[in-house]
């Protein structure tokens, strides 16, 4: 059967991944993007099947995310799937330095506040708020038949254990987000809707080839044992797991998917 699914963050990366994977399964799909519109309606387009679509908005304003809600409702007839993969990840330059991000060193109080506002308004709190609008729309509607109540997979990081020292309010989200998953899942399950988290290592994206064809390559690949990153073919895969009947059992759970690169 059919579902109506909403992917965050959808025009390219791990989320467009996950929004073809979705599709390939005969399901609805809902690609959500903040401004790359024209790149989210590339991957619309090459998407099989019919009823999916690309709608925007800024995961870090709390007051558009009911509107986004009510339009992908709209448009799929019910979510019964969300996916929250939206994140921000503070890249700006520290000044005087080649890294990127904001250590404590050798960053100013002012732009560690600003860091740590942006980050934590779209990862941690968008994703909140849209569970909450999108939780209260999976109560109040009844899904279609042979459909279940409903599954959410939020997208963390194994930077939430392993630690992110030059972004640091990246890593807090993400385990912000791991704690959060855990609280709806017990919240919800009485309800029938599931809530897992995925914590992925580096994944060889196009925003990563940077970083990974450059020197440090090598020592990133040799992080996991199998001396190689993830796929985000690989990452989309676990995701339409997580969110299928037969994971219902995982509800609750952190899965670690960073091949080995770090055990706890």
């Amino acid at each position: 059967m059919s579902r109506g699914v909403l992917v965050t963050g959808a025009s390219r990366g791990v989320g467009a991944e996950v929004a073809k994977a979705f599709a390939a399964a005969g399901d609805r799909v809902v690609l959500h993007c903040r401004g790359a519109v024209d790149r989210a309606r590339e991957v619309l387009a090459g998407l099989p099947g019919e009823g999916h679509a690309v709608l925007s908005g800024d995961l870090g304003d709390p007051t558009g995310i009911p509107a986004l809600v009510e339009e992908s409702a709209g448009v799929l007839g019910r979510i019964d799937v969300l996916v929250n993969n939206a994140a921000l990840f503070v890249d700006e330059p520290v000044a005087g330095s080649r890294r990127i991000g904001h250590p404590l060193a050798d960053t100013s109080y002012d732009d560690w506040v600003a860091a740590w506002r942006r980050t934590l308004a779209v990862n941690l709190e968008g994703a909140a708020h849209l569970t909450w609008c999108v939780a209260r729309q999976m109560l109040e509607v009844e899904p279609a038949d042979g459909v279940r109540r409903g599954a959410i997979v939020n997208v963390g990081s194994r930077g939430a254990y392993r630690g992110e020292p030059d972004v640091p309010a990246y890593g807090a989200s993400k385990a912000g987000l791991h704690a959060f998953g855990q609280s709806m899942a017990v919240s919800l399950a009485p309800h029938d809707i599931t809530v897992t988290s995925i914590a992925p290592g580096f994944i060889a994206t196009d925003m990563a080839a940077q970083s990974l064809d450059g020197p440090a390559g090598d020592a990133v690949r040799a992080q996991s044992p199998f001396n190689r990153v993830a796929t985000p073919e690989e990452v989309a895969a676990a995701v339409v797991w997580l969110a299928s009947p037969e994971a219902g059992w995982s509800s609750g759970a952190v899965l670690d998917f960073n091949g080995a690169s770090y055990l706890r």
